[in-house]
């Protein structure tokens, strides 16, 4: 524990020794800041400050895990699982769930993620017959999340009057109405949405003498992690929780502020100074990660910014190579670009497809990448797609267990009530709702006393609702005395859900079914690793979690493809970064002020110190959008990048005749490439596809540490066995691909005898 000191620079070493006070660490791109956050955290415990009077906040679930197992390695487990570490909505959520009966709320009430929060608008706005094309599901759950973030309830929303009268411009006369009702749901459901997390945690402490005298008490440390993405609601929380004793510590980056959209405010971070006039600030300006290349190209563009706190990034790094711009014919000629240098770059310097990422501006981008890296047979994964947790077979398992903790969770019960089907067709669950609506009351409280209201529903159909709710009721009766794993696996099997994927032979099927699989994994491993076992504490945060709290084995050697908001806090060897456009990235509205083109310069400023050893960037002279080819320009980024650290080159487009037929531009140069040295030992492969003749082995006979053939994926080594009968897996790394996991019964597998 004594030597964490010597691993720090000078200004990381004052930052972490900063213990009383208010702080300010201006922490640059690739500069430590996790290091620093961990260390300071570490330092604190040294001089007898209880972990139970810290509190860190962060913006990602993987940053707090990060930080945790950093400081489990230094203090050990004990005192680590003490600290109040966390995001923002899973610190809150856990003062809301201790503090719920001061808000009327029970302890186990739902949070209710994006999808449910949709799905609850789609109902009302069907309700009351609305127009869907002046009631866009999107604009409208935006609408009322901002409202939310700015303290404009439904309540109070017809004093102003300007909404009033946008609503009525824009044809939208009932989002009055649809707001009030979208509340009142959430009420009568028990549950809270994203926004209601922060929003009911400030009216805790604001309403609440007693609750904001605990925990000012309580969190006598306060430290957060990129406070430059933190929106008003989270700065007047901290705000008032800091206030006793200012002992405030706030890490971040003005130039990686790139989340306005979310409602971030940059001046949250930029006005510190204001809010503690006697702060103690410290920058860490050396770099790590980067090239000394990258790092002087990153300065040269940020530079151009007016609103920021100055400061010079610097590393100690070789100079490396210099960044390659090259301009495309079209979006499918960037596509194979990329896919051609990922190609020759593994080649040539043995690297694996991890080591390269593609970000892009926007998701729709990513198709003629996508397309091209399949032509070269490049594995890749996409961020931002479908989370493992938002996948239709989770989200039923977990309805099914969120009706078990919290039965007016009306979500939840409309998704599963007819899954798998009990014959409660849509128009029974459509009286369902009026019904309840009508008398006030959950939709639970009515099917569990059907015989007391006029629901005008056959006595058949009744029936099979009172057969339902009384499986429902055995789940909650066990819901005290068995642990989250034997409890979750006994709902998947007797709703049956589990029956009913099982019987599925499509590759969809057993794909969903082997998710179910995954999920209950998981519970087991929450259950052997957490005493309080029960499944309302695994559905607590559930529906916090995103994609990179679940990432699977075969994902962790593939090229990624995302978004440059997603790329935030990542980093690897090779970048691209794709479609340098004007309109595009810049986006088209960054045109309407300097305030919105400086944050786009920002997300570019993101996307550049994301690599570590090469940086590539295009842009296309034409790209495909509305099904016709569209001029581009260069982004303007381009040109304010120093001349002196790029190499710009040109493909020639295979359309490229075509195009000039259409457009006056003048012909590019084909790119030359250096010949690709192949490594020693590399045999040429015939062009042809690879197939191979197999013997099917039986199941049994398949253990650790035997050669397979496969008849697509060739020869492998298997690995792992995981699972029992029907079940069993293998994890088998094959020479030509490498590592995949197959369910043995579908596999397929020939056993090589030596």
């Amino acid at each position: 524990m004594e030597n964490y000191l010597n691993q720090l620079n000078p200004e990381q070493k004052k930052a972490v020794e900063h213990i009383d006070g208010p702080l300010m660490v201006i922490a640059g791109a690739g500069s430590g800041k996790t290091r620093v956050l961990t260390y300071r955290i570490v330092h604190l415990l040294k001089h007898n400050i209880s972990p139970f009077n810290i509190l860190a906040l962060t913006f990602t679930n993987k940053a707090a895990k990060e930080m945790r197992n950093r400081i489990e390695d230094i203090v050990g487990n004990t005192i680590a699982s003490s600290l109040w570490m966390g995001t923002f909505h899973s610190v809150f959520s856990r003062i809301l769930r201790i503090e719920s009966d001061k808000l009327n709320y029970p302890q186990n009430f739902t949070i209710y993620d994006t999808e449910d929060s949709k799905s609850l608008i789609r109902s009302i706005i069907k309700e009351l017959n609305l127009d869907k094309d002046h009631y866009k599901l999107s604009v409208i759950i935006n609408r009322i999340s901002s409202l939310k973030n700015n303290f404009i309830t439904s309540k109070n929303y017809s004093n102003y009057n300007e909404l009033v009268q946008t609503d009525k411009i824009a044809k939208r006369p009932d989002f009055e109405r649809i707001y009030r009702m979208y509340d009142q749901r959430c009420v009568k459901a028990s549950a809270m949405d994203f926004d209601d997390l922060l929003i009911n945690t400030y009216h805790l402490l604001n309403n609440f003498p007693e609750a904001i005298l605990k925990y000012q008490n309580k969190f006598q440390y306060i430290l957060i992690d990129e406070y430059q993405d933190t929106n008003h609601v989270q700065y007047l929380i901290i705000k008032k929780l800091a206030a006793l004793n200012e002992n405030i510590c706030v890490v971040g980056d003005d130039a990686q502020s790139i989340y306005s959209f979310r409602g971030a405010k940059i001046e949250n971070i930029l006005n510190f100074k204001n809010d503690y006039p006697d702060y103690q600030s410290y920058k860490l300006e050396q770099n790590y990660r980067s090239t000394s290349t990258i790092v002087e190209t990153a300065n040269s563009l940020i530079g151009f910014n007016e609103n920021q706190i100055q400061k010079t990034v610097w590393t100690e790094n070789e100079v490396g190579e210099k960044i390659i711009i090259c301009k495309c014919g079209s979006d499918s000629d960037e596509g194979r670009l990329v896919a051609n240098t990922i190609f020759e770059i593994k080649l040539r310097e043995q690297v694996f497809p991890k080591d390269f990422a593609v970000l892009y501006r926007t998701n729709a981008q990513s198709r003629s990448i996508e397309e091209a890296l399949r032509k070269q047979n490049i594995p890749y994964k996409i961020y931002g797609g479908l989370s493992f947790y938002q996948r239709k077979e989770i989200k039923d398992v977990l309805a099914y267990c969120r009706l078990t903790i919290n039965p007016n969770d009306e979500e939840a019960l409309k998704r599963i009530i007819n899954y798998p089907g009990r014959g409660i067709g849509n128009t029974t669950i459509q009286k369902l709702i009026i019904t309840s609506n009508t008398s006030n009351i959950s939709v639970w409280e009515l099917i569990t006393n059907l015989d007391k209201y006029d629901h005008k529903i056959n006595k058949g159909t009744s029936s099979k609702i009172e057969e339902f709710a009384t499986l429902i009721k055995s789940f909650i009766s066990q819901k005290e005395n068995q642990d989250a794993y034997f409890l979750a696996e006994h709902i998947a099997k007797s709703s049956g859900l589990f029956n009913d994927l099982y019987n599925d032979k499509s590759p969809e099927g057993v794909s969903r079914f082997e998710n179910i699989q995954e999920l209950l994994n998981g519970l087991k491993d929450f259950c052997e690793n957490n005493e309080e076992n029960l499944l309302a504490n695994y559905m607590r945060d559930v529906a916090l979690l995103t994609n990179q709290d679940n990432e699977k084995k075969e994902d962790f050697n593939k090229v990624t493809l995302m978004t440059v908001h997603a790329a935030k806090g990542l980093e690897f060897p090779y970048v691209f970064v794709v479609g340098l456009e004007q309109n595009l990235f810049p986006s088209l509205l960054a045109s309407d002020s300097q305030e919105n083109l400086e944050e786009e310069r920002r997300l570019f400023y993101v996307a550049i110190t994301r690599a570590e050893k090469r940086l590539f960037l295009s842009h296309t002279t034409n790209r495909f959008k509305w099904g016709n080819y569209i001029f581009c320009e260069p982004s303007q980024f381009l040109n304010e990048i120093d001349e002196k650290h790029v190499i710009k080159k040109e493909v020639e487009s295979k359309k490229e005749k075509k195009f000039n037929r259409n457009f006056n531009y003048k012909k590019t140069t084909k790119i030359k490439t250096n010949k690709i040295i192949p490594p020693k030992g590399f045999k040429k492969l015939n062009k042809t596809k690879l197939s191979y003749n197999i013997k099917t082995s039986k199941i049994n006979d398949i253990i650790n540490g035997m050669k397979v053939k496969h008849a697509k994926f060739g020869i492998g080594k298997v690995i792992e066995i995981n699972g029992e009968d029907i079940n069993k897996k293998a994890t088998i790394f094959f020479e030509n691909i490498g590592q995949k996991q197959l369910l043995l019964r579908f596999a397929k597998l020939e056993i090589i005898r030596n």
